[in-house]
C-alpha cells in the first residue's frame, strides 16, 4: 500500500481523510482521483510557464531578441526558436500528430547560435511557437487521465514496463522544467 506523506498534499485535498487513515490508494476510486490530481498540477504547472513565455515573448521587441542573454550566450531569438523546436517534438513525442516545423531541428535544437545556419525570421518564430502551443494544449485536453501514464513514442514496450514512469505525463512535467530554466535566462533580455 503507497502512502503520501500528509505535509506534500494541499491543505484543502480531498484525499486528508484517506491520508489520515493511512488508506490512499486502496481503491480504484481513488487512484482515479490520485491521478487526476497529479495531472492537473502538471497541466497547471505547464499552462502558467506557457504563458509566462508569452507574456515575455510579447513584451520583447524583435530588436531585443536579437541580443544575447548574457555576454557570449544564447540570443534571445535562439532560445525562442529553441522552445519552439522542444514544443513541436512533442507533438510526435506523445502520439497526437506530425512535428509542425521540422526545419527548426537542424537550427535551433542539432546546431548552436550563430552557427551560420539560416534562421527564420523572428516574426516566423513568434507565430510557430504560439501554433506549437495552441496545438499542444487542443491535445492536452482531449487526453483521457489514463492515457497521461501511457508510454511516449520515444520508449520501448520493454523498457515501460521496468520504467512505468517514461509516460506522457513524465514528458510533461520535464518539457514545464525545461521552459521554466530557458525562461530565466530571458528574463536577462528584459531591459
Amino acid at each position: 500500500m503507497k502512502t503520501i506523506p500528509e505535509h506534500i498534499v494541499f491543505a484543502h485535498s480531498p484525499f486528508q481523510e484517506n491520508l489520515r487513515s493511512n488508506k490512499l490508494w486502496t481503491n480504484t476510486k481513488d487512484m482515479t482521483t490520485q491521478k487526476e490530481l497529479f495531472i492537473k498540477l502538471a497541466l497547471d504547472a505547464w499552462n502558467i510557464q506557457v504563458k509566462r513565455a508569452d507574456n515575455l515573448f510579447d513584451a520583447l521587441s524583435d530588436e531585443q531578441l536579437r541580443n544575447e542573454v548574457a555576454p557570449n550566450r544564447n540570443r534571445g531569438i535562439y532560445l525562442l526558436g529553441h522552445l519552439t523546436a522542444v514544443h513541436d517534438r512533442m507533438l510526435p513525442l506523445l502520439g497526437f500528430e506530425e512535428q509542425l516545423y521540422q526545419q527548426f531541428d537542424n537550427v535551433f535544437l542539432l546546431n548552436p547560435d550563430r552557427s551560420q545556419i539560416e534562421m527564420p525570421s523572428i516574426k516566423d518564430v513568434r507565430n510557430n511557437w504560439k501554433e506549437v502551443n495552441t496545438r499542444l494544449a487542443k491535445n492536452f485536453n482531449n487526453l483521457k487521465p489514463e492515457e497521461w501514464f501511457q508510454k511516449h513514442n520515444s520508449v520501448s514496450d520493454e523498457d515501460f514496463v521496468k520504467e512505468p514512469h517514461r509516460n506522457r505525463l513524465g514528458v510533461l512535467i520535464n518539457r514545464t522544467n525545461h521552459l521554466a530554466y530557458h525562461l530565466g535566462q530571458l528574463a536577462f533580455l528584459k531591459k
